[in-house]
């Protein structure tokens, strides 16, 4: 299902010490026309949905692993 996107930034926070949401913030300000990011998080990170929606991203989450969710964030 996710094979197919193409221009993928990928942030794994999974070993950011304290709360990874300036990183997202930051990496998600840096993202160009049609390039889409992969958050990787050791849990889906729920909260953050509502937070991306009022910012005007999409989102689309999957769980690889017992403690890997993969979440492609675009601009809506």
């Amino acid at each position: 299902m996710h094979s197919e996107r193409s221009n993928v930034r990928e942030l794994d926070v999974r070993d950011v010490d304290g709360e990874p949401f300036s990183h997202i913030m930051d990496a998600l300000s840096d993202l160009g026309t049609g390039q889409t990011l992969r958050l990787v998080n050791s849990f889906e990170p729920v909260p953050l949905y509502g937070v991306l929606e009022e910012r005007g991203y999409t989102h689309d989450s999957e769980r690889v692993a017992d403690d890997e969710w993969h979440v492609y964030v675009e601009s809506a």
